[in-house]
């Protein structure tokens, strides 16, 4: 409050499709924690991450992520942190990736639609909607993403990425920055807009950017 700085959101991430039962129970032990905090905090939204059947890495690709198996354990989570969520008055948020369960923005509004529950949200990072993509295939996948998020769309992400799949700070990839934010505000988004991954050093030059798309 003292220093005016808001905070648009706080990570509850846990693997949501780990193999073993009993760590998927001590992230939603964990995650309880999180949203009562971000509900005394003021706090509006939790993310999440959806998770991924490789047991030693939330963030890396498994084999058995497309099965309707770590689809259902996935699922069975979501429904325990919307209890959570609804009660504290709290969003939570699933940013889709290539990694995880859920992949796409469609994966993303099947869930929701599953869910049925208007406390789940997507967060859209465009350099997670693909890995190795031309500019005009990497500006048609991201504005394909945004359409069918429009209306869910709790947060939006400003990461790049390059041709050949590395990461990039915001305008130094090939994600058409101009036309990512300029289709986030036709489709009605008005929330944050927040970067990561990058230096301190960085981090001047990738405001200067967002401000001028802004």
């Amino acid at each position: 409050r003292s220093s005016g700085v808001s905070l648009a959101a706080l990570s509850g991430t846990y693997n949501m499709a780990h193999p073993d039962k009993a760590v998927r129970d001590d992230g939603l032990r964990r995650l309880a924690v999180v949203i009562e905090a971000a509900a005394a905090l003021g706090i509006p939204l939790v993310t999440l991450c959806t998770g991924s059947r490789n047991a030693a890495d939330q963030w890396a690709y498994h084999p058995d992520n497309s099965t309707p198996a770590a689809w259902s354990d996935m699922a069975a989570e979501m429904e325990k942190a919307l209890a959570l969520a609804e009660d504290a008055g709290v969003d939570l948020g699933i940013e889709p990736e290539q990694a995880n369960i859920v992949t796409s923005a469609r994966d993303a509004t099947r869930l929701i639609a599953e869910m049925g529950s208007k406390h789940l949200k997507i967060v859209l990072d465009p350099a997670n909607l693909f890995e190795h993509a031309t500019p005009h295939e990497a500006r048609a996948i991201v504005a394909a993403a945004i359409d069918e998020a429009a209306g869910h769309i709790a947060m939006a992400h400003a990461k790049d990425r390059s041709g050949d799949g590395r990461f990039a700070t915001a305008g130094q990839g090939i994600v058409d920055f101009p036309h990512f934010v300029s289709r986030l505000k036709a489709a009605g988004f008005d929330g944050s807009l927040v970067t990561h991954g990058l230096s301190a050093d960085e981090a001047p030059g990738v405001a200067a950017f967002l401000r001028g798309l802004l």
